[in-house]
């Protein structure tokens, strides 16, 4: 088996640019997975783990439906450009296929679509904020 070794580039390249700890990915029968180990990371996963009761708090809320997650890692901007109408807002009726937001990677705008028809309930993500592969992105009922 050869592996393109330009894809562990790539993923060692987004574990710097967003201070990531591991990374994988995953196409077809190829399965590969990076990370990094160091004294500081074990400080960062601390923060990260900190962090995660906030987010649990806001979630308190409730908001039920389907999550549209990000394929992706990179940065959500909920328009396309500053300025422009955004793609999402809560309360707007939505089908699927629509675009919700765009995820930029690497310089590449990735524009997400609606996996379900329905109404937006909740923006879970700020314009311009980093956002990780699996992160729900908006919550559509």
């Amino acid at each position: 088996m050869k592996i393109d070794k330009s894809i562990i580039k790539e993923l060692t390249d987004y574990l710097n640019e967003f201070n990531l700890t591991e990374i994988e990915y995953t196409s077809k029968d190829t399965k590969i997975k990076v990370s990094k180990s160091n004294p500081t990371s074990s400080n960062q996963v601390l923060s990260v783990a900190t962090a995660t009761p906030i987010s649990g708090e806001a979630k308190s809320d409730v908001v039920s439906g389907t999550e549209v997650k990000s394929p992706i890692i990179g940065t959500a901007y909920l328009a396309a450009e500053p300025g422009a109408k955004k793609f999402s807002e809560v309360g707007k009726e939505i089908k699927k296929g629509e675009t919700v937001m765009i995820v930029e990677a690497m310089k590449t705008m990735n524009h997400v679509p609606s996996t379900v028809n329905g109404i937006i309930k909740k923006i879970c993500v700020e314009d311009g904020q980093p956002v990780e592969f699996g992160q729900t992105i908006i919550i559509v009922e």
